[in-house]
C-alpha cells in the first residue's frame, strides 16, 4: 500500500489523496471491531478482554474467523516489533485456556458455534502503520498462523488494509492431509485424484501467503480471509465455492450456479462444479476473481 497512490478524479483536475496514521491505537481498533467480520472476515467476540491477575494482560480483540479458528487481534498506531510477541504471549495463554474462550464464544454467538471451535489453527492478526523486514522473516520462523496487515487512512472516507505477510502455523499437517486426501480409503478414481490435486495447485498458487485449512466437510483456501472452499470429491465431481457475487457472471448450468441464501459446507455464493482438468481450466478466472474479491 505504500507504493499505491490513490487520487481523486474531477473535471477540474486530478488530486491525490494522501494517506495517513490513525491519531491514536484505539482510533484503528473501534473501526475494525465495530466491522470486523467485513474487513478481516472474523466474527467479533470482545474488546480488551482480561487475561486475569496471574497472566496480567488485556487482549485489544478476541474473535472467531469463518472457519471457527479462535483469533487474537492486535493493534499499533505505527511500527512497533513488540505487536508480534505481545500476541504471541496471549496466543499462548489463549491455548491453556480454551474452556474459557468457548463459553465467550457461546454466550456471544451461540451453542453451534461454540461446539465448532477449530483449535487446530488459532490465529494472531496485528494491525499496524507498518512492519519492518525483520518482522516478516519473524513470522515465518514461528509454528503460529500469523497475519500482518497494513492499515492507511485516506481523506475523510476511506480505510485501506494490505497485506503484508500470512504464515500458516501448520504446513506439516497440511502436506499430511494432502497425501490422505490423493488416497482416500473410499477407493476414488484416479481421475478425481488429478483433479483434486489440480484445484489444489492452482488456488495455493494464485499467490504469495495462501494458507489452507481443513475442516471435516471442507478445506478453505485463504489469505486473511477465505476465497474458495473445496468440499471432499462427490462420485464424479469436485465442488468448489468462491467469493465471487453470481449476478456477475453468467452462469453456465451443469458449471455454474448461485447459492447465495442456500444451505452448504464452506463459505462463498459462487458454486463451480468440477468434471475434469478442463474444468480446472476454465475456472482459472473465477479463482482469480474470488481471491482478489477477498
Amino acid at each position: 500500500m505504500l507504493g499505491l497512490k490513490l487520487f481523486h478524479v474531477a473535471e477540474s483536475g486530478v488530486t491525490e489523496v494522501v494517506p495517513y496514521l490513525a491519531d491514536v491505537e484505539a482510533d484503528v481498533q473501534g473501526l475494525v471491531e465495530a466491522h470486523m467480520e467485513t474487513l478481516l472476515g472474523v466474527r467479533f467476540l470482545a474488546s480488551e478482554y482480561g487475561t486475569g491477575p496471574v497472566h496480567g494482560g488485556r487482549i485489544d480483540s478476541l474473535g472467531l474467523d469463518e472457519n471457527g479458528s479462535p483469533v487474537i487481534v492486535e493493534y499499533k498506531r505505527g511500527i512497533d516489533s513488540g505487536v508480534i510477541n505481545q500476541g504471541l504471549f496471549y496466543l499462548s495463554w489463549l491455548m491453556d485456556h480454551q474452556a474459557e474462550f468457548e463459553h465467550l464464544v457461546r454466550d456471544r454467538l451461540g451453542v453451534t458455534a461454540a461446539a465448532q471451535v477449530l483449535w487446530s489453527g488459532p490465529r494472531l492478526i496485528c494491525v499496524a502503520g507498518d512492519f519492518t523486514r525483520y518482522d516478516v522473516h519473524a513470522v515465518r520462523e514461528h509454528r503460529r498462523s500469523i497475519d500482518l496487515v497494513r492499515y492507511r487512512l485516506f481523506g475523510s472516507d476511506l480505510f485501506g488494509l494490505e497485506t503484508v505477510a500470512s504464515v500458516s502455523g501448520r504446513s506439516p499437517v497440511t502436506r499430511r492431509v494432502r497425501r490422505q486426501a490423493a488416497g482416500p480409503g473410499g477407493g476414488q478414481s484416479v481421475a478425481l485424484v488429478e483433479l483434486a490435486h489440480a484445484v489444489d495447485e492452482s488456488l495455493l498458487g494464485l499467490g504469495d501467503g495462501v494458507n489452507s485449512v481443513q475442516r471435516k466437510t471442507y478445506r478453505a483456501y485463504q489469505r486473511l480471509r477465505n476465497f474458495a472452499c473445496v468440499c471432499p470429491p462427490q462420485r464424479a465431481k469436485l465442488l468448489v465455492y468462491l467469493k465471487v457475487d453470481p449476478k456477475q457472471i453468467d452462469l453456465v448450468p451443469g458449471f455454474t450456479r448461485d447459492v447465495t441464501g442456500l444451505g452448504h459446507h464452506g463459505t462463498g455464493d459462487l458454486e463451480v462444479q468440477l468434471r475434469t482438468l478442463r474444468d480446472v481450466e476454465r475456472a482459472q478466472e473465477l479463482f482469480r476473481m474470488s481471491y482478489a474479491a477477498a
